[in-house]
């Protein structure tokens, strides 16, 4: 029962943190576009704001902490800062607010992690960041049916947040204790890791920012459009249901993840965005959950700090991302040199991945 208890507990806790705090801007952003005069250049710098803070919530989650009061806290503080961008309104509040949301969001999936994986299937806990991309994708596209702005797009993800964060409150138990001062030692393979889970977020976040603005370009209709995101949502949270984490698989999915990013340069129209959306969608929680496990076997009892370092580096590599948007269409380019830098940063990883590794100390 406490395995059950603790699975939908982490599963509920990565719906809130990741699919609403960390993504729920992505189907806002056509939304933001069409009533707040957003951007494309300036999604890219709120996206680069929330990243930002992921970068710093992942440096802050090194540091021991109780997993109830970091994940309670983590969860309640995105609920809040979803909620207030839905009463904020200009670019500094928002960009404060995406930040904080960040913050909350690394801090919830590192603690979410380090309590549950060792009691719970990693597949189920991991498969909340689909479902709560999935919600979010669903519900901003119904309300956009019902001619909703994007303030009250937001007011209703916060509100939902809330409620999830009172159901998950007294199901969050502590978790197994982490070892404050254990001496970590850097090894070419930990060094290896950091790099290629640093080049999976730079490449996977230009098409999970941009996919909906993606469709919208290409035909300007919520129910084409509209469904991208949560059919991204849907397919990442099946996937973590179906395959199991290892090196090998990081570097399949890693190839896989650059042809879907690569789809909408190869192939025209919407066919070429739903394409990514599957792809990229697919293989992006199976990376994740296959890098942390192998942070895990790698780093032995102190993977912590490998860990927390490979969750850095991937928000490092989210800013990136949105910011190489940003410069590149400032350029006068388009969004098909940015999706082709992304794709080749994500082979060359998968190309590291599989040189031979050896057996690392603990």
């Amino acid at each position: 029962m406490d395995r059950i208890r603790v699975a939908f507990a982490g599963l509920a806790a990565l719906v809130v943190a990741m699919g609403i705090g960390r993504f729920a801007f992505t189907p806002l952003l056509p939304m933001m576009q069409d009533d707040a005069g957003v951007s494309l250049a300036q999604g890219g710098y709120l996206a680069s704001a929330n990243y930002l803070g992921y970068l710093v919530g992942a440096l802050l989650a090194m540091r021991p902490a109780r997993a109830q009061v970091a994940i309670r806290g983590a969860l309640l503080a995105i609920a809040l800062t979803t909620l207030a961008m839905g009463y904020a309104y200009g670019m500094p509040a928002w960009l404060l607010l995406r930040a904080l949301a960040g913050v909350a969001s690394a801090f919830a999936l590192v603690h979410v992690s380090a309590w549950s994986l060792q009691q719970a299937p990693a597949g189920i806990v991991y498969s909340g960041v689909g479902w709560g991309i999935a919600l979010a994708g669903v519900l901003c596209l119904a309300l956009m049916h019902a001619g909703a702005s994007s303030s009250q797009a937001w007011i209703t993800l916060g509100a939902l947040s809330l409620v999830v964060a009172v159901f998950v409150w007294p199901m969050v138990g502590e978790g197994p204790a982490r070892k404050a001062g254990a001496r970590f030692i850097w090894t070419a393979d930990r060094a290896r890791l950091v790099i290629c889970y640093g080049a999976f977020g730079f490449g996977y976040i230009i098409p999970a920012t941009f996919v909906p603005a993606m469709a919208k370009n290409i035909i300007d209709d919520p129910a084409v459009f509209g469904w991208a995101w949560p059919l991204f949502g849907a397919t990442a949270a099946l996937s973590t249901l179906f395959v199991a984490g290892t090196r090998r698989v990081w570097t399949v999915a890693a190839l896989a993840m650059a042809a879907g990013v690569a789809a909408p340069i190869l192939v025209p129209g919407v066919a070429g965005v739903l394409a990514s959306a599957l792809l990229v969608g697919g293989t992006f929680m199976v990376i994740t959950m296959a890098g942390m496990q192998e942070a895990r076997e790698v780093g032995g009892a102190n993977a912590a700090p490998l860990m927390a370092a490979m969750t850095a580096a991937f928000a490092a590599g989210q800013i990136a991302g949105p910011l190489l948007v940003a410069v590149v269409l400032h350029a006068g380019g388009g969004l098909s040199s940015a999706l082709a830098i992304a794709a080749a940063s994500l082979v060359l990883s998968a190309i590291a991945l599989g040189a031979k590794e050896k057996p690392c100390p603990t």
